[in-house]
């Protein structure tokens, strides 16, 4: 059986573009999926992926509406190819929940679905929590296939080696590579004390993304909620102490155009967790 429907007629693309982010694991404040979701907001579906073959319903229960009483409806998580045109540019966005089963499956599926539609090349879009102020521009770190892909200014990094658990994404940008479609990765670095939705770093991928396709993107209402949430965490942070001292040392810390330790790093997250009363270890 086949993992994917497509859905006829295809579009005629020129020269596609994949935009991919799934939510959980690299999706830090939603800021990735919220980006995509505004790039897509008209986009028409080309293929959907079977749910039934991807995710498990205990772990990712589908939302059920009762209105007065009765059953209404499902709503089932999903995995979506849409395609968009800005400018001269074709874009496939990629969208929906991260898959819980099946990755192997689902990277030879992509890559067929890819190349079948003459794809020329991948772009991961994620977030991850960091150590750095709200009060500062949203730091981007970058992943590339082979040198000289990423741009909009975008250094590949970390440096050195790091070995962290692997999200589906993340997977899918290797394999497509590996099937020789360019791949690069934006991903936002965003304060890990903040909860929620951070549209901050939904526009800032979205102003990487339009200097990497040198295209507009729309922004839809994310630059008004990210200026609502800059002046709320100005507030929150004015009226205590503890956190302003906190997000102070992070300012300095970027303003020296230095990282902390990684040891350092873990003990400063662990006595802002103690301080805001939380507990728990960020190890």
């Amino acid at each position: 059986m086949a993992l994917y429907q497509l859905h006829e007629p295809l579009p005629e693309l020129i020269a596609p573009v994949v935009l991919a982010a799934l939510d959980g694991w690299v999706d830090a404040g939603s800021a990735a999926t919220t980006a995509l979701s505004v790039v897509a907001a008209s986009a028409s579906p080309v293929a959907t992926f079977d749910p039934d073959d991807l995710f498990d319903y205990r772990s990712r229960r589908p939302t059920l509406e009762i209105r007065d009483g009765r059953l209404s409806s499902l709503q089932w998580p999903e995995l979506t190819l849409r395609h968009a045109r800005f400018g001269e540019r074709d874009l496939l966005v990629l969208s929906g929940a991260e898959p819980d089963d099946r990755w192997h499956r689902l990277a030879t599926a992509m890559v067929e679905l890819l190349l079948r539609l003459d794809t020329r090349g991948w772009v991961s879009l994620g977030a991850i929590p960091a150590a750095v102020p709200h009060t500062r521009p949203v730091p981007i770190l970058g992943t590339e296939s082979s040198p000289g892909l990423l741009r909009a200014d975008v250094p590949p990094g970390p440096t050195g080696l790091l070995k962290v658990p692997s999200a589906a994404l993340s997977m899918l940008e290797m394999t497509v590579a590996d099937a020789g479609i360019p791949a690069v990765g934006y991903f936002a670095q965003t304060p890990h004390y903040v909860q929620g939705p951070y549209a901050l770093a939904s526009v800032a991928l979205l102003r990487t993304l339009e200097r990497h396709l040198e295209v507009e993107l729309p922004r839809g209402n994310l630059t008004e909620e990210a200026h609502e949430l800059r002046e709320r965490l100005d507030t929150a942070t004015e009226a205590d102490e503890t956190t302003r001292a906190y997000v102070g040392r992070l300012e300095s810390m970027v303003d020296e155009s230095r990282l902390p330790a990684g040891d350092d790093l873990i003990s400063d997250i662990e006595r802002f967790l103690r301080e805001q009363g939380q507990g728990g270890s960020a190890r």
